[in-house]
């Protein structure tokens, strides 16, 4: 595949083009995303502050980091960034969410620059970050390995790539589709193809193949009890999340 060619998957754009009113209502079909999302800013933030050096109790400690967030959606982790001082450009494939974004970020009174473009088109044009956020969009794109290639090259020497996605087993199919989708009715119904699904072990490989040094995965683990989301060092049967670099020299 040519650097310039895309991984877009159009069907799976449709699908969250149909969806793309409801980014922010905690209550709609993006609710699995806004429980989610406590979690994966806890990790996401531990990353960023660990390898930058930056303390997270301080004002805007994510001063002077340039981050993009692909598949950024309606904004929901590209707004979080950008409070903590980062300079943020959030992408997305799917056209109907880059306004719903924009109008959200402007009434939150946040700079974000918001682009509908792909992680392709970026590279392309020469453009570079401190830090990917690759979070539930690997599952979705038509080529894996060319995709993350592409987010590969968006990085600067050293920057760190954060990417989440679910793991492919009888659990993953159990809870992710079965659960989510047709019992709970949190997500319209073939929201995710399981087939589609990777195993940690699988995007260690995509990583490295990428030209990426995977360093750490968690697992995010529901409890129906607590009903909330918490990090995992053993646990990433179903959701997980990877934090890899790129190379310095």
């Amino acid at each position: 595949m040519q650097a310039n060619e895309s991984t877009v998957d159009a069907g799976e754009v449709a699908k969250f083009e149909a969806m793309a009113a409801e980014w922010w209502d905690p209550h709609g079909k993006f609710k699995p995303l806004h429980m989610l999302n406590p979690c994966r800013l806890d990790y996401i933030t531990r990353q960023i502050g660990a390898e930058f050096g930056r303390d997270l109790t301080g004002p805007a400690p994510f001063a002077g980091l340039r981050i993009l967030d692909i598949g950024c959606g309606g904004g929901l982790l590209s707004e979080p960034m950008a409070r903590l001082g980062a300079e943020v450009v959030g992408a997305d494939a799917a056209p109907r969410n880059i306004p719903v974004a924009q109008l959200h970020a402007a009434q939150s009174g946040l700079e974000i620059d918001y682009r509908h473009t792909t992680a392709e088109a970026l590279a392309e044009s020469g453009e570079t970050f401190d830090a990917v956020l690759n979070m539930e969009v690997i599952e979705h794109v038509a080529d894996p390995a060319s995709y993350l290639g592409a987010c590969r090259a968006l990085l600067r020497p050293g920057g760190l790539h954060l990417c989440s996605t679910i793991n492919r087993n009888p659990k993953s199919f159990a809870v992710a589709i079965v659960g989510a989708e047709h019992v709970m009715r949190w997500l319209p119904r073939g929201t995710h193809e399981w087939s589609k699904f990777i195993t940690p072990d699988e995007l260690f490989d995509l990583l490295r193949q990428a030209g990426l040094d995977p360093v750490d995965r968690k697992g995010f683990v529901f409890n129906p009890l607590a009903w909330r989301w918490a990090l995992s060092d053993r646990d990433l049967s179903v959701n997980y999340v990877t934090a890899s670099l790129s190379p310095v020299g």
